[in-house]
């Protein structure tokens, strides 16, 4: 009995490897047409693979594209921090060359000056407060800065020194509201001069106002006023702006004239301090007697 099931075994084992052979070798041949169990395996092969290649592709496509985007997300960051450094260096060379050109146009006008000796300084600080209207800079005693001091940019007069400390001065510009703040000017009006005194600022209109005009001076808009260098104490014919409007003053005794000034009030960073030279003996006390010139 056992010698039966072994030679069986054996025979079932032959019988397979001769249609496995057989198959294979059927396979191999040229035949147009599969047959049903190899058209069965085939499709059931295909659609395995159809079916786990799929998602395989997507994982291994969203991992790809995941990377990429990850790539993209790095040199975007780079090329924006190269356009943040590029964008600082632009601003950097615009503040240059715009501090090169105040300060050539600053130079330029020393040679106006040959009674004073002009001393350039930067601003270093601003009192935010419209009434007061004060400036700090960085030259003081030490550099022979002293009060009431014109002080000027190249685009015309901005005011005077108010105070001075060893090292830094304290600036009030024309635009301030203190009634005190004044400076006597002259309107240029063909050959003829009409004198008054710059004294209060229409904050609404942006404009300096002249006062004490003589009533029957003839100002007419888009004349020149300049400071009139009366007392001594600022040098004659230094801009202060143009004539935009003229009205009669108080009981039209006299005139005011609305003046758009020459400086950019907003826009101040270097400026120079007309110092004065020696001064005539007479000269000092007409300035003790005169009213304070701004």
């Amino acid at each position: 009995m056992p010698q039966f099931f072994l030679n069986k075994r054996l025979i079932i084992l032959l019988v397979s490897i001769i249609i496995l052979v057989a198959l294979i070798g059927f396979s191999l041949s040229g035949r147009s047409k599969l047959s049903w169990p190899e058209q069965f395996i085939k499709d059931t092969t295909g659609w395995v693979q159809t079916a786990v290649s799929r998602p395989t592709h997507y994982v291994a496509n969203f991992f790809e594209n995941l990377k990429d985007l990850q790539n993209t997300y790095t040199e975007n960051k780079e090329l924006k921090s190269r356009l943040d450094e590029l964008a600082r260096l632009e601003s950097e060379v615009q503040k240059l060359k715009k501090d090169n050109a105040e300060l050539q146009e600053i130079l330029d006008i020393k040679d106006s000056l040959s009674a004073f000796e002009p001393k350039q300084a930067t601003v270093i600080g601003r009192n935010p407060d419209k009434w007061t209207e004060l400036l700090i800079i960085n030259k003081g005693t030490n550099d022979g800065i002293e009060k009431n001091m014109p002080v000027i940019t190249a685009n015309g007069l901005i005011g005077k020194v108010k105070s001075s400390q060893s090292f830094t001065s304290t600036v009030q510009l024309l635009s301030s509201m203190d009634p005190t703040n004044r400076i006597s000017a002259e309107i240029q009006a063909g050959g003829e001069s009409i004198f008054g005194f710059i004294e209060g600022y229409d904050d609404e209109k942006g404009l300096l106002m002249m006062k004490r005009i003589p009533s029957d001076a003839k100002v007419k808009k888009g004349q020149t006023v300049i400071s009139s260098g009366k007392g001594g104490v600022f040098p004659k014919g230094l801009l202060i702006g143009k004539v935009v409007e003229v009205a009669p003053a108080e009981y039209g005794l006299t005139q005011t004239a609305y003046i758009e000034p020459g400086a950019n009030f907003d826009d101040i960073e270097h400026v120079m301090v007309a110092k004065r030279g020696s001064i005539q003996p007479e000269l000092e006390d007409m300035i003790d007697d005169k009213e304070e010139e701004l």
